[in-house]
């Protein structure tokens, strides 16, 4: 394979094999870059501004947007209060229990409640380590530099996620309140933690792999597996807190009236708090991916939490058609685990998102405009964060014109916590959203019926 290499480059080199000749940055090329940069006032300016360590995105500011967007919805979903993830990658985990929050406080006549995301993490964090042990043992007379191998260790274990790991954990641990397992310093500030719980996978997982190369039969492999698996928990508990098995639970109404003290274990706390139906069978994730063709089941391997836990799987829709199944899950005041790419035009201080907002195609005199199937292929952009969708604005003829996210950065970040984004930018950037199936129109619930596409864990959409 390497003299194949060689002979390639070689053949390059020469301008042999029909290949076009590489060219390198030389004296006449490097002319003719020079040439090209005309410092002319205009552009001196915008060097002089630029190199004063002016921040790109203030200089780059759409000025002519300031007081045309406001925050206001005719339709919005009930929700009170804001979360904040702090420096952690749980925002799907944050988003699927926040979706649950506002009916949870109807239910109750309280005026605050959220879930402990500590305790679902730390089973997230074990689940994790346990599937990424047992692909180990699955592959492990595979190449090292197979790419399923070569994916698996680059990363064992992570924060990230989405809606189907919050339903895997759920549903096998149940949840409980946040009083009763509060965050801590490594569950809001997740990186120490989770780079030693890798370093002590990768560890076990090459053992695994060096068993198995000398003959180990599976029995033995699984007894280590196990021995990795108490170093992760004893990581876990000690950063996390080891998660209660019982617990009590109170609450003081709106009525100002406090309710008897019951005891629960999380699942019973599940059972009583989780809307009834809420689980795949009535409900899915839609996206929106241009790439491939719409009306059609997709299904990433090997993309889950749990090793017995449900894969990711979603349904490629038309921007149109999730548009008209979110306003009417709004309208009926359920709001929706969304997510997208977050950080593309947004402008925190404002809370504002919209394609025109930072106009760096002026500012720096350059093409940058791309459609949304190049972005996502090139990795240019792709989904990067999960929030609550609950509000949409309608001009006269009911079409939307705006949106608003409920976001898991704290209050201060955006307005109040909360995002508002334009329609356009929902086009352009807006991925993905999980939705009850009976919003979908006629077309997209015979697709539900199909068998989903496979796709590979390291597919450019994630």
């Amino acid at each position: 394979m390497k003299k194949n290499i060689f002979a390639m480059a070689v053949l390059a080199a020469l301008g042999g094999g029909g290949m076009l000749q590489a060219q390198t940055i030389g004296t006449e090329e490097l002319s003719r870059l020079q040439e090209s940069f005309v410092l002319d006032a205009p552009t001196r300016a915008i060097q002089n501004v630029l190199t004063a360590d002016k921040n790109i995105k203030s200089c780059a500011l759409n000025r002519e947007l300031q007081g045309k967007i406001d925050h206001y919805f005719k339709y919005r979903v009930n929700v009170k209060g804001i979360t904040d993830q702090k420096q952690s990658g749980r925002c799907w985990m944050f988003t699927s229990m926040n979706v649950l929050r506002p009916g949870i406080m109807e239910k109750y006549n309280i005026g605050e409640f959220d879930f402990s995301h500590n305790y679902l993490y730390f089973y997230d964090m074990l689940e994790k380590s346990n599937l990424f042990l047992e692909n180990v043992i699955r592959t492990a007379k595979t190449d090292q530099g197979d790419r399923e191998v070569m994916t698996l260790f680059a990363s064992p274990v992570n924060d990230g996620g989405v809606w189907n790991l919050y339903y895997n954990l759920a549903t096998k641990y149940g949840v409980v309140p946040a009083e009763v397992m509060p965050e801590t310093e490594h569950s809001n500030n997740t990186n120490q933690m989770v780079s030693i719980l890798n370093e002590s996978l990768r560890r076990t997982g090459m053992e695994i792999r060096h068993m198995a190369a000398d003959g180990a039969k599976t029995a033995a492999l699984r007894e280590r597996k196990m021995e990795g698996l108490e170093d992760a928990y004893r990581i876990l508990a000690l950063c996390l807190g080891e998660p209660p098995t019982t617990f009590t639970w109170r609450y003081k109404d709106l009525d100002g009236n406090i309710r008897e003290l019951k005891d629960y274990t999380p699942m019973q706390f599940y059972a009583e708090i989780t809307p009834e139906g809420y689980t795949p069978d009535n409900y899915i994730m839609i996206m929106n991916d241009p790439t491939r063709p719409y009306y059609k089941l997709y299904e990433i391997q090997n993309y889950r939490n749990s090793y017995e836990g449900l894969n990711w799987v979603y349904l490629n829709l038309p921007n149109e058609d999730i548009k008209k199944a979110a306003l009417a899950s709004i309208k009926n005041n359920e709001a929706m685990y969304a997510s997208c790419d977050v950080g593309k035009q947004f402008n925190v201080a404002e809370g504002i998102s919209d394609p025109t907002m930072y106009d760096y195609e002026s500012l720096f005199g350059v093409e940058l405009e791309m459609a949304k199937a190049d972005r996502i292929l090139s990795r240019q952009s792709g989904s990067s964060h999960a929030m609550t969708l609950v509000g949409c604005d309608v001009d006269s003829n009911e079409n939307p014109v705006k949106w608003e996210f409920e976001n898991s950065w704290g209050p201060s970040a955006g307005h109040d916590g909360y995002i508002t984004f334009t329609d356009d930018w929902f086009d352009e950037y807006m991925f993905r959203l999980v939705i009850r199936k009976a919003y979908l129109d006629e077309r997209a619930v015979e697709a539900l019926g199909t068998k989903p596409v496979s796709l590979p864990m390291w597919d450019y959409m994630f």
